[in-house]
């Protein structure tokens, strides 16, 4: 791949700066301040309640600081994809990796439209390959990939013949969302579309079937290597379902399946592992200096996506500019109004794109494109130096460096040529297959660096922040592609027991990283972690942390109302506009910021609600797990969510958006917490509360605070 300098740019920076919203952050932040030194100038006239309610309010200030630093510097990236053949002689191969875990929770249907919707981008096929990493070892998903395979070679041409631009069949096949090209009325295409869509509902009930136990595996034959294994005993699994032998660019893309070995003594640090595998096996196969991975829910949207992305990873003036692309997260068939506040558009669009402003958006774990040198261990400063070694800051010799790789000649011959920016493997992917066994089995990272300098980070449940993070802690930038349409789209959990168990994964994970040594304050002080990246970092990292003093501070009110106590000012006072100020402010701004995004007020209350619902519930549990594991009690778990094909909000389902509970203890401490609120307020209807001294006793403000966390909870 040689690149050719043009004056027209790839891609174009555009600052979002927003004044009247720094005017307002600003003014919030000087409320929370001025609320903070009323308390301590009136703390001696006060008990418990007003203590707990200063550390309280000081860490939300420190929250919003956090916040106010994040937002500050909005950015967003405008791609030229029509211009990067002029910029490159050569378009660069592309390693794509789709995980998957469990054919009960990730149904194998989610997983084949992926695969499909991948394989059919428009980008050269020779320059394209698949791989599909099965942890749940499931003959059922192997099945369903092999018949997928088939069905590739009819749906690939037909998107590509009649430029089709959604491209996972589920989605181009459902009514509501039929998209057709300018050819739409000839009889050809009727004739191929009907043709089409009679072939996928073929495919889907072969899936269907087996899923139902009614296709017998023969395994003698393609599924010998299934035959008596076990989801956690099993040795590696690598097939190649479609190889590109000829190379030609209009054939279809390699498909392979990989489940790498496991043993019940050898950990397997669940989807990091498995990324690693991926890298590994796909490093001896086709070692393309570019990866792709998306989780299997995440089908692609936009066909042209990986030229989006090329142009900001090729665009860049210098390579340290760009370590990876991230993409943002969006969904699709949400629940109408979002009820249970898992669709984060908010988040995305204004903190997201604050943090693109700084050292570059986090890892998400899906829909990133990286550079594979980067996930090999190189600093940004290897590139400037001809003697560099292949995962050191320039201290440790190449000889040293090589024995972090493991003990595969034929990946570390494979790794060096990545490393010094070459594209070397070899043309028949059978060919490889032994060695990429023996890469994928459950003891070749032993005495290794993978995990620790190499690959996808361990230690967290949320390995994409922890291999994000130490991206940027050597110094590498990130940059952020939003393409028009979206370039990915995937399923939000449809439930409450789903949400609440990704934001405990999520919660576990990120504390697990602040814990550890590789967090950010670490990274800031002896790395080259970006001050501001840092506070953004906290800024995620402490969401299991921020459980405490909003569980504590929602108890306040209850406590004031069954003590007759006070911990706002009184109604009389002039200082009751200061937090009175803070909350018509604060909401009225989150207000402001739903409506620019044409979002409903309703969907603004079901986030805010589901915000209390969330730190009471998931986060506290997380930051439990946490403790436990510090303690040496418990270890933590990767929990994986359960992923629906399609959640239709047009109301034919009673069940969609109702908030259910199930035997999880997750939901103990918000309805302990509700219970609380309910008690204080028949103690007060009653008047079972002890006298007030030197009036002193609650006031209005304590009253309308606890209905409206009632309201929280209930409605």
């Amino acid at each position: 791949m040689a690149i050719e300098s043009s004056s027209a740019p790839l891609y174009e920076k555009i600052s979002l700066k927003k004044r009247l919203k720094r005017a307002i952050e600003i003014l919030i932040l000087f409320l929370l301040v001025s609320l903070l030194a009323y308390r301590l100038l009136h703390i001696k006239d006060h008990g418990l309640e007003w203590q707990v309610a200063l550390l309280c309010e000081s860490w939300f200030t420190f929250v919003w600081v956090l916040v106010i630093s994040t937002k500050w510097s909005p950015v967003s990236y405008k791609t030229y994809p029509e211009r990067i053949l002029q910029r490159v002689t050569e378009l660069p191969p592309v390693d794509v990796f789709v995980t998957t875990a469990d054919p009960q929770l990730e149904p194998p249907i989610i997983t084949v439209n992926t695969v499909l919707s991948l394989m059919a981008l428009d980008y050269p096929a020779h320059k394209l390959a698949c791989y599909v990493s099965d942890d749940g070892c499931s003959p059922l998903t192997f099945y369903s990939l092999m018949e997928a395979a088939k069905f590739a070679k009819l749906w690939v041409p037909f998107c590509k013949k009649y430029n089709i631009q959604l491209r996972a069949p589920f989605r181009y096949f459902a009514g509501n969302t039929k998209t057709l090209s300018s050819e739409e009325c000839s009889l050809e295409f009727q004739q191929a579309w009907h043709t089409m869509k009679d072939e996928y509902e073929k495919l889907s009930r072969k899936i269907e079937d087996a899923s139902q136990g009614s296709v017998l595996f023969d395994f003698t034959e393609e599924f010998a290597a299934f035959f008596n294994a076990e989801r956690s005993n099993h040795s590696s699994i690598i097939k190649i379902l479609l190889e590109n032998k000829e190379r030609h660019p209009d054939e279809l893309p390699d498909l392979i399946y990989i489940s790498r070995e496991k043993q019940p003594k050898h950990p397997h640090h669940y989807k990091a592992g498995a990324m690693n595998v991926l890298t590994r096996v796909s490093g001896l196969m086709t070692n393309a200096p570019f990866m792709l991975n998306v989780d299997c829910d995440m089908y692609a949207h936009n066909p042209q996506i990986v030229l989006h992305a090329l142009c900001l990873l090729l665009g860049t003036k210098h390579e340290k500019d760009c370590a990876f692309v991230q993409c943002p997260q969006i969904f699709y068939d949400g629940l109408k109004d979002d009820p249970f506040g898992n669709q984060m558009v908010v988040l995305f669009e204004y903190l997201g794109r604050g943090i693109v402003g700084l050292q570059g958006p986090f890892y998400a774990g899906t829909g990133c494109f990286h550079r594979r040198k980067v996930i090999y261990g190189s600093w940004p400063h290897d590139m400037k130096t001809k003697d560099r070694g292949l995962t050191s800051n320039g201290e440790l010799t190449k000889e040293k460096s090589l024995n972090g790789f493991g003990g595969s000649k034929q990946f570390i011959n494979s790794a060096t040529h990545t490393l010094h920016g070459n594209s070397d493997h070899p043309k028949d992917l059978s060919s490889s297959l032994e060695a990429a066994g023996q890469v994928a089995s459950c003891a070749y990272e032993y005495n290794t660096n993978w995990g620790k300098k190499i690959g996808w980070m361990y230690g967290s449940t949320t390995e994409d922040i922890l291999t994000g993070l130490a991206i940027h802690t050597k110094g590498w930038r990130s940059l952020y592609c939003s393409p028009n349409p979206p370039a990915f789209l995937g399923c939000a959990p449809s439930g409450g027991p789903a949400s609440m168990t990704q934001q405990k994964r999520w919660a576990t994970g990120l504390l697990e990283v602040l814990a550890s040594k590789k967090s950010p304050i670490y990274g800031t002080l002896f790395g080259h972690l970006h001050f501001r990246q840092c506070l953004a970092y906290l800024w995620l990292l402490i969401w299991a942390l921020r459980s405490i003093p909003e569980f504590l501070y929602a108890l306040l009110p209850a406590y004031c109302i069954m003590t007759n106590s006070h911990f706002l000012p009184k109604g009389q006072e002039p200082a009751i506009l200061i937090p009175a100020a803070i909350f018509v402010i604060y909401n009225l701004y989150c207000l402001y910021e739903y409506f620019i995004t044409d979002l409903s007020i309703r969907e603004w209350w079901n986030n805010h609600r589901m915000q209390r619902i969330t730190s009471a519930c998931a986060w506290s549990f997380g930051l439990l797990s946490v403790v436990l594991k510090l303690l040496g009690l418990s270890e933590t778990a990767f929990e994986v969510t359960k992923k629906e094909q399609s959640a239709s909000s047009d109301g034919t389902n009673a069940e969609l958006g109702r908030f259910t509970f199930d035997e999880s203890p997750v939901f103990i401490p918000g309805t302990a917490l509700l219970l609380v609120h309910l008690t204080a307020i028949l103690t007060m209807l009653l008047g079972l509360r002890p006298q007030a001294s030197n009036n002193n006793g609650f006031g209005l403000g304590e009253v309308i605070y606890i209905q409206k966390l009632i309201m929280d909870a209930c409605y």
